[in-house]
């Protein structure tokens, strides 16, 4: 082919080119009707109601617009607001008539679009009724510690209760959310942890106010002390005084140094109870703790039996 027929051949697919364009233009200007999926977000949810998992997600509008309007919607995901606020029961469900429906639609498109029809007569809502109730947290602890090192107090966590919202048979039954395992490995100080919460799988229609909580501990050192607690005869037959040897008892505590210093032999009380006496040995009494302090790590009875004799008054 000569360079003149090269020429001529460019020449006519340029102006081919350009009155192809032409035409497209023109017809994108015209206006047409057709149909768009808009996809809804809900908004404006009433405090009593919760919106379940099987919402619609779009729904199919006939417009009447221009060529170039319809072509910005293929190439472009289109989004419309749903005011939840306008919704009312009937008939045993939660709907939005399709004249709410298309007034609120017609309020965000744009003016030279025109709403001629929807693909339903009416927008059923998967809503429901819900209840709510404050549920406390428990943390999940594994804590190893240096020797002679213990948590002092309870562990603090912030917040302590978590807002659940959903279904009252899903709910009224809920006691307590866990958080997730925290492990620590020797431990000898004061610790502080930000975790999740775990939910229980059952509750796919129920929402939590917090996912997070800060889990903190106090570590205190602590130490031994042994106390020698008088022994308390209780329950013996009248007329008659228990007596036993020793009349006294070694009381091991272990508790924080702090506490220890605060603490006297009168904080505990031991006990033997005739009542509890066993036939297979008679001048035996058998001990218990009746009474301790609080908050320590642990009271032990060194001698846990003694032997006695009964007196008449």
């Amino acid at each position: 082919m000569s360079g003149l027929n090269k020429r001529k051949v460019k020449v006519f697919l340029l102006f081919l080119t350009c009155s192809f364009l032409a035409w497209f233009l023109s017809n994108l200007s015209e206006s047409y009707e057709s149909r768009a999926d808009f996809y809804l977000n809900y908004r404006n949810l009433p405090d009593t109601l919760l919106l379940g998992n099987n919402a619609a997600k779009s729904i199919e509008a006939k417009l009447r617009t221009s060529g170039f309007q319809f072509l910005y919607y293929k190439l472009n995901t289109k989004e419309v607001d749903v005011d939840l606020s306008q919704a009312i029961y009937k008939d045993g469900r939660y709907q939005l008539t399709e004249d709410a429906l298309k007034k609120q639609m017609e309020r965000q498109l744009s003016q030279n679009i025109s709403l001629i029809d929807l693909d339903r007569r009416q927008l059923f809502l998967d809503l429901y009724q819900v209840a709510s109730k404050e549920i406390f947290i428990k943390p999940r602890l594994n804590i190893q510690f240096q020797q002679n090192y213990i948590l002092d107090g309870q562990p603090e966590i912030t917040p302590e209760k978590v807002l659940v919202k959903g279904p009252r048979n899903e709910i009224d039954t809920l006691k307590h959310i866990y958080t997730s395992r925290i492990e620590l490995n020797n431990v000898s100080s004061d610790f502080s942890k930000d975790v999740l919460l775990v939910f229980p799988k059952n509750m796919a229609n129920s929402i939590f106010s917090v996912n997070r909580v800060n889990v903190k501990g106090k570590v205190a050192k602590f130490s031994e002390k042994v106390y020698m607690v008088p022994i308390q005869t209780i329950n013996y037959p009248e007329g008659y005084t228990a007596k036993t040897f020793p009349n006294s008892v070694s009381v091991l505590c272990k508790a924080t140094i702090e506490q220890l210093k605060t603490i006297a032999a009168n904080d505990f009380e031991v006990v033997a109870d005739y009542k509890q006496l066993n036939s297979s040995d008679d001048n035996v009494l058998y001990l218990t703790l009746a009474k301790q302090p609080e908050n320590v790590y642990g009271v032990r009875l060194l001698e846990n039996k003694v032997n006695f004799v009964l007196e008449q008054k």
